[in-house]
């Protein structure tokens, strides 16, 4: 048996509103937008007493979607550092494909969005970047140019 597709990504930010909005500015679309609690929860994620709130964001093709949650009980537990670098263990960061690199990054530094260094060339492919997004999330965007 083999998995039938992936079906998102769970990111667990502070401010919902502002994660929707930055990744709204982005390209994604919300989906569904709900409030999680009850023993299903508790036994799925393993802790007690869940009371979440999520939105699902999907990209324009449909295919990849994003679950942006902001814990209500028990309250996010914050990293050491807040904002870990990119050579952290485990989820690394989420890339998109993007068509204007320039424009994507102007749109989305009213959002808070900080690039942790600079634009690079990948030979004569592709223009990359990584940035830092809302609760500290890595993001990298790619423009293909070649």
């Amino acid at each position: 048996m083999t998995i039938q597709r992936m079906d998102n990504v769970a990111i667990v930010v502070d401010d919902l509103d502002a994660a929707i909005a930055f990744f709204a500015e982005l390209g994604m679309e919300v989906e569904g937008h709900a409030h999680i609690e009850g023993g299903f929860a508790d036994e799925a994620v393993g802790l007690d007493g869940i009371r979440s709130e999520i939105a699902m964001m999907r990209t324009p093709d449909g295919h990849g979607r994003l679950e942006l949650t902001r814990y209500l009980h028990p309250e996010a537990s914050a990293t050491s550092p807040a904002a870990l670098p990119p050579n952290t263990l485990g989820l690394h960061r989420v890339m998109f494909a993007v068509d204007d690199l320039d424009d994507t990054l102007a749109r989305l530094r009213p959002h808070g969005a900080e690039l942790l260094r600079e634009i690079a060339n990948y030979e004569d492919a592709y223009r990359l970047c990584y940035l830092r997004g809302p609760s500290g999330i890595i993001l990298a965007l790619a423009e293909q140019v070649g």
